[in-house]
């Protein structure tokens, strides 16, 4: 919690030097979109790139990676990005700061970690966890985040009751496959690299929680109306492709991620698909932002959860509905 502090602190800092996004005249303009991580669960971005609806609603989309999310959120605010993609908690949090920021779409939501074992492990309930090795992602990380919470709703102790190799995220695959611990708490595409190494799933965190705010487009309340229209109109279009043509979205997947196996790549698309990881459009729920504002609370990540109204502008939302 120190760690998120200081990253809170250094974001939300750079209020003070923001700059107005500015232009009024959107056809032709090129913005940019700062992602937390090059990800998988990012795809209905990705598609909208590729299957060029940004284009067709006039803008030229410069996609940056952040590598994390305080400091593509932190690209917003002071002006150097347009856009940013990561968690709406980390919006939540610049606001209760007082930093001016926003967040106008849906990009995910499920909450997409699983927890996988090795064929071996019998499993009947997240109870048969106690006293086994877990390896999980380094804190503060929704995945671990998720996996504490369900082991204390389930009256077993964290820090007492599971011993958790904790590693830098995108690297849980390595000490689970070399024998470390029988049990991974996972992204993708660890999930299925895991899984085409003979592992099981056990437990899927979108299909225990539902719809769950997971991934949100952020931007400056003064940044350019015609603009962000524009840019969430796009998103919905690729959203409704993505779920339309899943072969297509696969093959975008895989020429994203050109180094992941091809296998392993399809695998956790369909996954996510499956899972409802993906939204079925940009509009977020009241039910999905709720759940995810109150892990976020219970978590300690926030002291109370943000009023929907507040955090989320839907005037972009409600039309992009609408969008043909």
């Amino acid at each position: 919690m120190k760690w998120l502090s200081r990253q809170i602190i250094a974001f939300v800092a750079v209020v003070a030097v923001a700059v107005p996004t500015g232009s009024a005249d959107a056809a032709g303009k090129t913005v940019v979109v700062s992602q937390a991580f090059q990800s998988l669960l990012y795809l209905p971005f990705y598609v909208a790139m590729d299957a060029g609806f940004f284009e067709k609603q006039g803008l030229r989309v410069k996609k940056e990676t952040a590598g994390s999310p305080t400091v593509a959120l932190q690209a917003v605010i002071s002006g150097s990005a347009d856009y940013s993609i990561h968690g709406p908690e980390w919006v939540a949090i610049a606001q209760s700061r007082g930093g001016s920021v926003q967040t106008v779409a849906n990009v995910v939501n499920g909450a997409a970690v699983w927890i996988a074992t090795t064929p071996d492990f019998k499993y009947t309930s997240i109870k048969d966890l106690k006293g086994q090795t877990v390896v999980t992602g380094m804190m503060p990380t929704t995945s671990t985040s998720l996996f504490m919470k369900l082991l204390k709703e389930n009256g077993l102790d964290p820090e007492k009751d599971v011993k958790m190799i904790q590693v830098p995220i995108g690297t849980e695959i390595n000490p689970f496959l070399a024998g470390q611990a029988k049990v991974a708490v996972l992204y993708e595409p660890g999930l299925d690299q895991a899984v085409s190494q003979g592992m099981k799933v056990v437990v899927s965190f979108p299909r225990l929680y539902g719809p769950y705010f997971f991934s949100t487009v952020a931007t400056r309340p003064d940044a350019d109306p015609d603009t962000t229209q524009r840019l969430v109109n796009a998103l919905e279009m690729g959203i409704r492709y993505l779920h339309a043509h899943p072969d297509e979205a696969v093959r975008i997947a895989k020429t994203e991620f050109p180094n992941l196996d091809p296998k392993v790549v399809e695998s956790a698309v369909r996954r996510m698909i499956a899972d409802k990881v993906y939204p079925e459009s940009v509009a977020i729920s009241p039910e999905a932002f709720e759940i995810a504002m109150e892990t976020q609370v219970f978590l300690g990540n926030l002291k109370e959860a943000p009023l929907y109204d507040r955090l989320i502008n839907t005037t972009y939302i409600k039309k992009a509905l609408t969008t043909k």
